[in-house]
């Protein structure tokens, strides 16, 4: 195997970047970046800790994240499974990175920047869900924001591709199969539906 250790190796491999692959990324929101993060519901947070990296779905029935001004995003954090990574990564080391995406678009949009965690009551309850409030927000300070391009989403066939979950094991399977049988998959799943209606926000 001949692996790429150096710069000059990797550029050899590639070519230059189109002028407009470069004059896409913006260091706010445009109104156009704004007008997706808007829509969006869904996104993949990435962080980077001592242990390592981390990357969490975040998703929300109405926009995922609240725009704050156009250099600022309010990330609610929702009942989850507690193991907190990425609040754990942010605590120690601010850099995050986002990727949102929207069912049937097939582009993407990307934001890097710096975050930090807060338990303000004010911006907890801007999130109020019938009396439910998360208990952190991640305020994401935006460095760099830009559009991604289709070519993933049309390789995938993401949004054309249809149902393809057939045959793909449950949580329960594969929480038995990682415990080696400690954890009974069965009743795992069974049990799922009734524990997500009180913990989804």
């Amino acid at each position: 195997m001949h692996w790429i250790t150096t710069l000059d190796d990797l550029h050899a491999q590639y070519g230059t970047p189109s002028d407009p692959a470069l004059r896409k990324v913006v260091a706010h929101l445009i109104p156009s970046y704004r007008a997706v993060l808007e829509r969006s519901r869904f996104c993949i947070l990435s962080t980077v800790g001592p242990e390592g990296t981390d990357g969490s779905p975040r998703g929300d029935d109405g926009p995922v994240v609240a725009v704050l001004d156009d250099r600022t995003l309010a990330l609610p954090d929702w009942k989850g499974n507690e193991r907190i990574d990425s609040l754990r990564n942010i605590v120690r080391d601010g850099r995050v990175s986002l990727c949102f995406l929207i069912p049937g678009w097939k582009n993407l949009l990307r934001v890097n920047g710096s975050a930090r965690l807060t338990a303000d009551p004010d911006l907890r309850a801007r999130f109020d869900r019938n009396g439910l409030q998360p208990r952190s927000v991640i305020v994401i300070a935006i460095a760099e924001v830009y559009s991604q391009c289709a070519r993933a989403v049309l390789r995938a066939g993401l949004w054309t591709g249809g149902d393809q979950s057939a045959g793909l094991p449950s949580i329960g399977q594969m929480l038995d199969e990682a415990t080696a049988g400690q954890i009974d998959g069965a009743a795992y799943d069974a049990g799922w539906a009734d524990r997500a209606k009180g913990t989804m926000w």
